[in-house]
């Protein structure tokens, strides 16, 4: 690894109101997705697709962005700024989006989804990447910043259920549309920190012995264990708006269900540095693979044993084991073992493995929910176990010293 200078004297001041800025970056950056995850779905149903077709849509656009994403992170760690790359990429997702105003056919709705996935998917690794510049030279906390995206999230999901319960589904692309719009103009107030750099009274040679390469096995198994365990998420992703709809909820139920989950979410990031701070990486994800497994044992059991929407919002409690350790474990290895001026790299793989291994489930949930239905989730529990078996391997070649801020 070739030698990073110090960070320069403007580099040491840290941005005025650093922390807020982030979490206004955070806050839009996820109001998108927060409509595209559980409604984009329920559009392209509205639309006339089948669900092989759906599977198609949503899959296809991962398997591209598993390529794209990590040499657009990587060319944002060579920019003057990474700000300046997200600002560009947030235009384009704004003019792309509109691509779906077009006549949805299913070339066309797949065509935009395919470039959209492209611009859109490195926002948040980018962002990601601001932050966490921030805890190493300013002391600032992550989960602090990050809250406000799972808040967000949370508005958009109940949003959405009620906006799509006046309208119906046709208002899905036209909320995208807008939420993009709204993400570009807070992104021109995203901090500028400057190339990437790791502030340390270290020497160049410490620093080359203190930063293991990326592709070493912790930081692999480590990766693709947190890829695969996301992926056991893909069926819930692609198909559990469309099966609430087939069993007779509302959108606005629909909404009020997936925004539950994002309390969960957010309720871990509250207190997951009081609660958690001292747990170790590995334990922390050993700790969602678990939380998934019991979470696609219970899905398909709530409405046959009579449990009702209830149920339903027991089960979307577990959000917050599942999904909100991973988010936070895997920005907390990053942060322990890898150099500043690596991490849209490392972030950049780490989402390679994230969207591949979804990319390769949702693509095979189409027809686990046309033949299964619900049922369905339980095929998502041996993907859950094999990356608590990556989990395990990685904790066996764990280093034995953090880089630390």
């Amino acid at each position: 690894m070739s030698s990073l200078p110090p960070l320069s004297p403007e580099q040491l001041v840290k941005p005025r109101h650093f922390e807020v800025r982030m979490g206004l970056i955070f806050f839009t950056l996820f109001v998108p997705l927060g409509i595209h995850l559980p409604y984009f779905p329920l559009w392209l149903q509205a639309e006339g697709f089948d669900a092989e077709q759906i599977a198609v849509i949503l899959a296809a656009p991962m398997f591209l962005r598993v390529v794209t994403t990590p040499l657009l992170t990587a060319l944002a760690d060579r920019a003057s700024d990474r700000a300046h790359v997200y600002v560009a990429l947030m235009a384009a997702s704004v003019a792309l989006s509109a691509g779906y105003f077009l006549t949805p056919t299913y070339a066309m709705v797949l065509a935009v989804s395919l470039a959209l996935a492209v611009v859109w998917t490195p926002h948040s690794p980018i962002a990601d990447s601001l932050a966490l510049s921030g805890v190493r030279r300013f002391g600032s906390n992550y989960a602090s910043m990050r809250k406000w995206g799972s808040i967000s999230y949370l508005c958009a999901n109940l949003a959405g259920g009620f906006i799509l319960s006046a309208t119906g589904a046709v208002a899905v692309p036209v909320i995208i549309f807008a939420a993009f719009g709204a993400a570009l103009v807070v992104g021109l107030i995203a901090p500028r920190l400057g190339r990437p750099r790791r502030a340390s009274l270290l020497s160049a040679a410490d620093i080359q012995q203190s930063a293991p390469k990326l592709l070493n096995a912790y930081f692999l198994y480590f990766s693709i264990g947190v890829g695969v365990i996301t992926a056991s998420h893909a069926f819930l992703y692609g198909f559990v708006s469309i099966y609430w709809k087939s069993i007779g909820l509302g959108d606005q139920v629909v909404g009020l269900l997936w925004g539950w989950g994002v309390v969960a979410e957010i309720g871990m990031f509250m207190v997951f540095t009081r609660v958690f701070g001292s747990f170790s990486v590995v334990s922390i994800m050993a700790m969602a693979g678990i939380g998934a497994i019991v979470r696609w044992i219970a899905f398909p059991m709530i409405w046959p044993l009579g449990l009702g929407v209830a149920g339903f919002f027991a089960v979307q409690t577990l959000h917050a084991v599942s999904v909100a350790l991973v988010l936070i474990g895997l920005q907390k290895m990053i942060g322990e073992t890898i150099a500043e001026g690596r991490t849209g790299a490392a972030q950049g793989i780490a989402y390679f493995s994230n969207g591949f291994f979804t990319a390769v489930v949702t693509l095979l949930s189409g027809p686990l929910y046309d033949r299964f239905g619900v049922d369905g989730f339980f095929a998502m529990i041996p993907i859950a176990l094999i990356g608590l078996a990556l989990i395990g391997l990685a904790a066996r070649s764990a280093p034995q010293r953090r880089i630390g801020r």
